[in-house]
C-alpha cells in the first residue's frame, strides 16, 4: 500500500519542475490553447502563495477552483506535448494533496 504524500511534500517535488515547464508550455502552446495563459497566471499566484507560506499550508482554495474550471478538471487536450500533460498532472496532484 503506497503512502499518500502531504501537500508540502508534493509542493516540494512539483513546484521547481512547474516553474520550468509552465513558461515553456505557455510559449509553445498558448497560441493554440489560449486558456493556458490563464493557467500560467493562476499557477504564478499559487506558487507565490505557497512559497510565501513556507511550511504553513497556504490558502489556495480559490486558485485550485480556478484551475479546475480553466482546465476542465485537468483534462489534457489531445494535440499537446508531454510537457503540457505533465503540467496538468502535477497541478492535479497538488490539488489532490491540498484537498486531502
Amino acid at each position: 500500500m503506497s503512502r499518500q504524500l502531504n501537500f508540502n511534500q508534493v509542493k516540494e517535488t512539483h513546484l521547481k519542475t512547474l516553474a520550468q515547464y509552465v513558461p515553456v508550455v505557455a510559449k509553445v502552446h498558448g497560441g493554440n490553447h489560449p486558456e493556458f495563459y490563464q493557467v500560467r497566471k493562476v499557477y504564478d499566484e499559487l506558487a507565490k502563495k505557497a512559497k510565501d507560506a513556507g511550511i504553513e499550508k497556504p490558502d489556495l482554495k480559490e486558485e485550485f477552483v480556478k484551475l479546475r474550471e480553466i482546465t476542465d478538471d485537468y483534462t489534457v487536450p489531445g494535440d499537446v506535448c508531454e510537457s503540457y500533460e505533465a503540467v496538468y498532472n502535477m497541478l492535479a496532484e497538488l490539488d489532490k494533496a491540498y484537498e486531502a
